[in-house]
């Protein structure tokens, strides 16, 4: 019997076994599409190094910095900004040869910063304006009421003195106007004594106040300002000495960064006191010698000083409109002279108040997106990160005395990419403002969010979420 073929059946079967090997070839096909893209992705991830031209760029704590700005996507470089007054007067900046001071400095008050100085870090004797780091000391570890007694060692120091008698007591708050207002030298060793215990302990503590305040040549010998020598750690032979800008950053700290700085201005700024000792045998008047206090509106707190070795020295300062500046004079001439300090003062704080004003030099930045290398992205194929300035610690105002032809300069440097994990608040930048090369400020430039790290677990779902239905 002959079986006859039934050509459309024939047709049906093999149409539904190309179906399903069709079904399977496309899921055969879709899996090993699958498999190819996640291992594009990983050489992707192994190889993202390749894409960037960080040949000039190496890594510092994590941050990709160049060797002096380093930019984000090659938008923020080295910015100017011109602040300069439309109508700003000629400055008639002193000539050093106009001053008799041998060393001089004004600096602000407020930030410490040096306006004008003629040698003045030269290292230099400094007499009696060595006892204002004396009566800031006593403030800061005595009290008013405390009483001191006169050593016999305190009662010998020589002129000008109090004329203390070995044994007499005094009240702490009395003798500090007796060293302030009249530079007594018997005063200041009583003092020295009643803090620390002796003279030698009491010029440790002062040697490590100038230190903490950021004196590195200063060096103190004896609470008065004497001049003296003494070996020093080292087994070097040293001098009772000190620079003008030491001595001006000193006054600094006594009337602006001290705790006792109120006490301070209160005791040097008082024309006269009267006192009398424990026992009540003896009253005392001491006048302000700071002759300054009364030549110039605003003078504040200040000392003099002379000895044969230092000349006349003077510190001092003066409150403006809102600013405050401080001159250090060292070696300002010798007996016959007496003026030249004042002529000197008169010079710098005129140049400075006439020159120098507040000006907010802030800018507002903003910032491209960072690129985040392997980290997990959301609907691009590269992971990004927003960035901005903290403000948690600074203000968003920055003013500074500057003078009137002065040019802050900012610079702006920000990663090129950060590697993920990237954590919210992670450092990614800093804005720099600079005055004549001296950083005044400056502003970290942080990550606003979270960017997680590329895992295996998350390049398989991503995989599969775009090639499979």
């Amino acid at each position: 019997m002959v079986k006859r073929w039934n050509v459309p059946q024939y047709l049906k079967s093999t149409l539904s076994k190309l179906k399903l090997f069709n079904l399977k070839f496309d899921r055969a096909l879709r899996l090993k599409k699958c498999v190819i893209s996640i291992m594009i992705l990983f050489l992707q991830i192994a190889g993202s190094a390749l894409f960037l031209n960080n040949e000039s760029v190496y890594a510092v704590n994590g941050i990709y910095t160049a060797s002096d700005v380093y930019v984000a996507n090659g938008v923020y470089t080295t910015n100017i900004y011109d602040s300069k007054t439309e109508e700003s007067l000629p400055i008639d900046i002193p000539d050093s040869q106009s001053l008799y001071a041998k060393s001089a400095v004004l600096i602000d008050g407020d930030s410490g910063r040096v306006l004008y100085a003629k040698d003045a870090d030269n290292a230099m004797p400094m007499a009696s304006t060595t006892k204002i780091m004396t009566c800031i000391l006593a403030l800061e570890y005595g009290k008013p009421e405390d009483i001191v007694t006169v050593s016999e060692y305190a009662a010998s120091m020589p002129e000008v003195s109090l004329g203390m008698q070995t044994g007499e007591q005094f009240y702490l708050e009395d003798l500090l106007y007796s060293l302030m207002l009249e530079s007594h030298n018997d005063t200041a060793v009583a003092i020295a004594e009643h803090i620390a215990g002796s003279v030698e302990a009491f010029a440790d503590l002062m040697n490590q106040k100038a230190s903490a305040i950021g004196c590195v040549q200063t060096y103190f010998i004896t609470p008065n300002g004497l001049d003296a020598t003494a070996t020093g750690d080292d087994g070097q032979e040293k001098s009772h000495v000190t620079t003008a800008t030491e001595l001006a950053l000193i006054l600094r700290y006594c009337m602006v960064t001290s705790k006792e700085h109120e006490a301070f201005e209160q005791i040097t700024t008082t024309a006269d006191w009267s006192f009398q000792n424990i026992g009540n045998t003896h009253v005392y008047h001491v006048s302000n010698h700071n002759a300054y206090l009364t030549m110039h509106d605003g003078a504040s707190s200040g000392k003099t000083g002379f000895t044969a070795k230092a000349g006349y020295c003077y510190v001092g300062s003066v409150r403006s409109e809102g600013r405050l500046f401080i001159v250090a004079l060292l070696a300002c001439g010798w007996p016959g002279n007496k003026s030249y300090k004042w002529h000197d003062m008169n010079v710098l704080i005129n140049y400075g108040t006439k020159h120098f004003h507040y000006r907010n030099i802030f800018e507002k930045m903003q910032f491209d997106d960072i690129y985040v290398r392997n980290g997990v992205y959301q609907t691009q194929k590269l992971a990004y990160v927003s960035v901005g300035e903290d403000f948690t610690h600074k203000s968003d105002t920055l003013n500074l005395l500057l003078r009137d032809d002065e040019t802050p300069e900012i610079t702006v440097a920000v990663a090129e990419f950060l590697e993920a994990p990237v954590t919210k608040g992670q450092l990614a930048g800093m804005v720099t403002y600079k005055i004549n090369e001296r950083i005044v400020e400056q502003y970290p430039i942080i990550a606003k969010f979270d960017v997680a790290r590329i895992s295996f677990e998350w390049s398989f779902r991503a995989a599969l979420t775009k090639l499979l239905p």
